[in-house]
């Protein structure tokens, strides 16, 4: 049996859109391509960006497009303990740290070095409170990064990849002031949980890449391989997502679930598959573009 494991992980922050579909489809077609195992992951952490019953409406959003999960779906909101773990584990190591700063205390921070970010750009951590709170109370808790120097790693369809870490981020929140948990540690403790052995998702999520790199090593973790999906793009040049407007999928007929599966594998260089039209049964349609991901990016 393969040991390949690859994952879908939607946030309920509403339903799949033509942008969600394509992450959706190439990391199940990635995974059928290696003869391997695809789970579903509700990443509802961000309770209170989620929406009630989103996440089921996603659930039936793919079977109707007949992307079903091996194994039972994961709800993030439900594995508290297992992250209130890893954060001990690093606490204890030396590795995570309390931190009271407020956005603006680092944004003023930021200022007093000569370093504010551009708009929408990184707020580099300036590392406040890496020895003590200063008489602060604690707000949130942080991962140390270092040590200072690139971190690289190959990417299956971007390439050899690298980011400074320290510099380009700094210090990142691992608890958020809420007390909810951040995406960065939720992601990697359950990646790591699940034996995730790929990850395949958008492209916009690259950067992410490198500090979910440097917290499986803190946390002693293996750290899977990487592939990247094209961005589908609105209108204007953004990235298509619920944030800009981005409809949701119409799956009621078998025509709407057919073209919306025609439209992601286009997105992703599946054009003109055999058998593409609108008599094609299903399963037949993504045997093909299983055949035609295998020749694209082959095990």
């Amino acid at each position: 049996m393969s040991g390949y494991i690859g994952r879908f992980a939607p946030s309920p922050t509403g339903l799949l859109h033509a942008g969600s579909l394509v992450a959706a489809l190439a990391s199940w077609l990635d995974a059928r391509a290696h003869g391997g195992q695809w789970r579903v992951r509700i990443e509802d952490v961000d309770t209170p960006r989620c929406i009630a019953g989103a996440g089921e409406a996603i659930l039936a959003q793919l079977a109707a497009c007949r992307l079903l999960p091996d194994g039972q779906v994961w709800w993030q909101s439900r594995r508290g303990e297992a992250y209130a773990a890893a954060l001990q584990q690093l606490v204890t190591a030396g590795l995570a740290y309390p931190c009271g700063c407020s956005r603006q205390d680092i944004l003023n921070a930021l200022a007093a070095q000569g370093a504010l970010p551009p708009r929408h750009g990184e707020r580099v951590y300036p590392g406040t409170c890496r020895n003590g709170l200063h008489g602060k109370p604690a707000r949130a808790w942080r991962l140390r990064c270092e040590p200072a120097g690139l971190l690289s790693w190959h990417d299956r369809r971007l390439g050899a990849q690298a980011q400074d870490l320290c510099a380009e981020v700094g210090d990142f929140v691992l608890k958020r002031a809420d007390g909810l948990w951040a995406y960065q540690l939720a992601v990697v403790v359950d990646d790591a949980a699940q034996q995730v052995s790929d990850v395949v998702r958008g492209e916009d999520l690259a950067d992410n890449t490198p500090r979910q790199i440097h917290l499986q090593r803190a946390l002693g973790l293996p750290t899977p391989r990487y592939l990247h999906t094209p961005l589908v793009l609105a209108e204007d040049g953004q990235k298509l997502s619920k944030q800009n407007g981005a409809q949701p999928l119409k799956l009621d007929q078998p025509i709407d679930v057919r073209k919306a599966l025609r439209t992601a594998a286009d997105a992703l260089g599946l054009a003109s598959l055999p058998g593409d039209d609108d008599t094609a049964a299903p399963a037949d349609w993504l045997a093909q573009a299983v055949s035609a991901w295998r020749a694209l990016h082959a095990p």
